[in-house]
């Protein structure tokens, strides 16, 4: 928290909306689904290029603000499994966009000592963007800061076939258990345990097939702005929100809340843990 306070402008909002936090109960894990940047270009009369390239900022003060709160993952929804369905050009113009973020964000995000990892049906992205992030992540493998973990070419409901074929290949050499465990260890997030505040942009409230399976006791946090306008404060005010939450976990109202790094302590899933596309497709 310490490199946030420095960060901000000492008497402003973001100033006391972030010594407000406790610094004690933050969310491990922060799942983001950005949303409303086709909405901010239209509102604007500017073509939907326009509104993604705006949500690159948002993009970039996200990741910078969860880095110096020092939380151990944030996982950005970029890129669905759906938005293939897009015209071409978009498509395309997306593909573009995430390289341009590559090649400019790489080195702060290496400075930031942060470890980039993706997270999706890989293997369909076209050959020199699925190099160029593999060579991004590479580069950032032995990084010991936050985990950022872009989702691309990802479908929730994708993943769990995925992580369900691949017991089953299990199966044939052998006999295993299925249950909750191992269906965990197959997922695309496998190492990563699950979100404890999930947060959306532009008000529309749904989970569009965004980590189904891990965000079964997230925190959701619905805001009406558009992801290009979402800024440090509302970020903040999200976290402020999630700890004003009492997380029972399936357990009685009024129970002591339970901490992220409480959970992780009991459950080996949650080490890692909970609604404003890399700045990227509006769902």
């Amino acid at each position: 928290m310490q490199a946030l306070l420095e960060a901000v402008r000492p008497g402003d909002e973001e100033d006391a909306l972030a010594r407000a936090i406790d610094p004690e109960r933050l969310p491990a894990h922060i799942a983001v689904i950005m949303d409303g940047n086709g909405r901010w270009a239209k509102r604007r009369n500017l073509p939907r290029v326009a509104g993604h390239k705006a949500g690159m900022r948002a993009v970039r003060t996200v990741i910078e603000t969860c880095s110096q709160m020092r939380l151990k993952a944030l996982t950005l929804y970029a890129f669905s499994v759906e938005n293939w369905k897009r015209p071409r050009t978009e498509v395309e113009m997306l593909w573009r966009l995430l390289r341009a973020y590559l090649h400019t964000e790489l080195a702060e995000i290496e400075r930031q000592e942060i470890k980039l990892t993706a997270i999706g049906r890989l293997e369909a992205l076209p050959n020199q963007v699925r190099a160029e992030l593999e060579d991004a992540i590479a580069k950032t493998a032995g990084n010991r800061g936050m985990q950022l973990n872009l989702a691309i070419n990802y479908g929730g409901r994708a993943e769990i076939v995925d992580a369900v074929k691949a017991l089953v290949e299990k199966a044939k050499h052998g006999d295993i258990v299925i249950d909750e465990q191992a269906i965990s260890s197959h997922l695309y997030t496998a190492g990563i345990p699950d979100p404890d505040l999930l947060i959306r942009t532009s008000g529309e409230m749904r989970v569009s097939n965004f980590l189904l399976w891990q965000i079964a006791y997230a925190e959701l946090y619905v805001t009406p702005t558009l992801w290009p306008d979402f800024t440090r404060a509302d970020l903040l005010r999200a976290i402020l929100d999630y700890q004003r939450r009492d997380r029972r976990f399936g357990g009685l109202a009024g129970s002591r809340e339970t901490t992220s790094r409480e959970t992780s302590s009991r459950n080996p899933r949650a080490e890692v843990t909970g609604v404003e596309a890399l700045g990227m497709p509006t769902r």
